[in-house]
């Protein structure tokens, strides 16, 4: 291949790893509005909306949550374990109402 041709490919293809990372980088950016948005239209705080969620999990303890969107609304998503149990229940509550969207247990394979 001829040298101007290959240092024209390289140049092209650091072009492109430079606007891949760009991107990247806008998107990472772009959620930090979108979680301030959430915050700003949760009626209901973390502690509220875990509760619902573990009324629906008699002895469970949350091991993971977090504010996300669903369908356009901010909802709180909780994955809850209980001892003894390898399944996980995530429940999803809905941060404006504080209302169970939705209840969902996933059981391990053997």
């Amino acid at each position: 291949m001829h040298p101007a041709i290959v240092k024209k490919s390289v140049a092209v293809g650091g072009l492109l790893a430079w606007m891949l990372g760009m991107l990247v980088m806008a998107g990472c950016a772009s959620n930090q509005p979108d979680q301030a948005g959430l915050q700003a239209h949760a009626r209901v705080t973390r502690d509220q909306a875990a509760q619902a969620a573990l009324a629906q999990v008699p002895g469970g303890r949350i091991k993971d949550s977090a504010l996300d969107n669903d369908d356009g609304k901010p909802a709180w998503w909780f994955d809850i374990v209980r001892r003894g149990s390898k399944e996980l229940t995530e429940v999803s509550v809905d941060a404006e109402t504080g209302g169970v969207i939705s209840v969902a247990t996933e059981v391990p394979e053997p």
